[in-house]
């Protein structure tokens, strides 16, 4: 009962899908994006951040499905660099301000086109990147400055399934989406 109910997704969604189409390669900003922005600095000096195990999932099956993802941030931290071992990034950059030079390397290093890129990014530091990407998206919690110039604006707000709601996008643009939630609405 209910099993086959399709998921209404708004216009903004639907207009974004032939861009998505040619993504093979998903890049992220951290904070205020796979975070909610939130840094805790603990009496020891150490740094602590919160991931949510949603986009994390999106991210592992995001990959499986074929598509490239990727960190570039501003920002240093062991607990990033712990994520992305995690989950298994094929590229993380941290400590660069500088996004779109990191942006070029790996283009240069993967051969794609900006067209088959992807960036979701928050904040001013992260607008030169997210002009050159082919597909662009920013979490709800994003600037206004943002969120006015990208292709997509997210429901979820960074930390709190960003992420995850920008991999369904890909996958169901790719006409992938369908087949994984079959996977596992057996």
């Amino acid at each position: 009962m209910g099993q086959n109910i399709p998921v209404q997704r708004s216009e903004a969604w639907k207009s974004t899908l032939l861009r998505a189409k040619k993504v093979k390669l998903l890049l992220l900003d951290v904070d205020g994006v796979l975070t909610d922005g939130t840094i805790i600095y603990t009496h020891d000096g150490g740094e602590s951040k919160g991931f949510n195990t949603q986009d994390g999932f999106g991210l592992r099956i995001l990959q499986d499905a074929g598509v490239t993802v990727g960190l570039i941030t501003a920002r240093t931290s062991e607990a990033v660099s712990r994520r992305a071992a995690d989950l298994g990034f094929a590229h993380l950059y941290q400590g660069r301000k500088d996004k779109s030079t990191v942006y070029q390397e790996i283009l240069t290093k993967t051969g794609l086109s900006p067209e088959q890129t992807s960036y979701m990014g928050d904040d001013l530091l992260d607008l030169p990147l997210l002009l050159e990407a082919g597909c662009s998206f920013a979490p709800a919690n994003a600037v206004t400055e943002v969120r006015q110039r990208v292709h997509y604006t997210t429901e979820h707000s960074g930390g709190h399934g960003a992420v995850r709601e920008v991999c369904e996008l890909i996958l169901e643009a790719r006409g992938q989406l369908a087949g994984i939630l079959a996977t596992y609405s057996k």
